[in-house]
């Protein structure tokens, strides 16, 4: 039994032709069944895909140091590195994690398809294969992909970066230059740990900055949700005296937590938005809010953000 080519081409255009041919993109299979990679290779070599194929993780590791394709189609079942392990490995390294990795399985248990899901993939079919299925889902994950990526790159063009958290706070996503700076920012070793809880602090407080050795600062500012349970969070950097200092404590005995209501009181936020920042019920802040006008002897939300602005000091 002969060994499956590493590449398989569509047919060749006719001589002579000037029309220069479209962007073809590159399909990685994993699979450690001969007959599977070479039904995939034909089907995908027809829809005018290059493919690559890869008979365990190593060999395919091997083939995304060579060049990263546009899409995985992933046998979870392979003996050593099974394909859950080599997903989580693919969606860790930050140059590989945009690839959408769709499982193959003949395992149709929940627990499985869950597995799949919760190590990175975004679809998964069923063995024995149904190619039409294969093909249409593929194309699809394969376009959103890119163009996400194109969007997100355009961002990084524009001066600024992204990074996006799940529905825990860990990194789902992030653009080279948001990987760039928070290198910058928290160094090599500690990007992952320190670098995920300053996000944190973002998205709980709506923003977010640190001052660099060099001078620069950076600055996280949280855009809203980027999709099912994410938040999405936009990085810049720039001159340290550019960002703003954190609002400092007025003269009048405010509480800690009284500051923060009155310094987002004064950049027109609501109690319930402000409640959400805080981590409080609403409730919780028109009790602070009683007190503030109390103390800085006011009746008024609008009185009380023009006093702010003097004791808070600029924004």
């Amino acid at each position: 039994m002969t060994r499956v080519d590493a590449f398989s081409a569509a047919a060749p255009a006719a001589p002579g032709a000037s029309t220069p041919e479209p962007v073809r993109r590159v399909i990685l299979v994993v699979d450690d069944a001969l007959d599977t990679l070479r039904m995939l290779c034909d089907a995908l070599a027809g829809e005018g895909y290059v493919v690559l194929v890869a008979r365990d993780a190593d060999e395919a590791l091997a083939r995304f140091d060579v060049t990263v394709p546009d899409g995985v189609l992933l046998d979870a079942v392979m003996p050593g590195i099974d394909g859950f392990a080599l997903c989580r490995h693919l969606k860790a390294t930050p140059e590989w994690s945009h690839v959408p990795v769709v499982f193959m399985t003949g395992l149709s248990e929940t627990e499985q398809i869950l597995q799949g899901f919760a190590s990175g993939g975004v679809d998964y079919v069923v063995k024995p294969l149904r190619i039409p299925e294969v093909l249409a889902r593929l194309a699809t994950h394969v376009h959103n992909a890119r163009a996400a990526r194109l969007a997100r790159e355009a961002v990084d063009v524009a001066g600024m970066g992204v990074v996006v958290l799940d529905g825990q706070g860990r990194v789902a996503w992030r653009s080279p230059q948001a990987t760039r700076w928070l290198g910058d920012a928290f160094g090599a070793e500690t990007a992952d740990a320190d670098g995920r809880a300053w996000l944190q602090k973002a998205h709980a407080s709506g923003e977010a900055h640190i001052r660099l050795p060099d001078g620069r600062a950076l600055q996280a500012r949280h855009m809203g949700a980027g999709g099912l349970s994410e938040a999405m969070l936009l990085l810049r950097m720039g001159p340290a005296q550019a960002h703003a200092a954190p609002p400092r404590q007025p003269d009048v005995p405010l509480t800690p937590r009284e500051t923060e209501v009155l310094a987002w009181l004064a950049k027109g936020k609501t109690n319930r938005d402000i409640a959400d920042i805080l981590g409080m019920s609403p409730r919780t802040v028109n009790k602070h809010l009683e007190h503030i006008f109390e103390k800085l002897g006011v009746e008024t939300r609008s009185a009380a953000t023009a006093v702010a602005g003097r004791l808070l000091g600029p924004d």
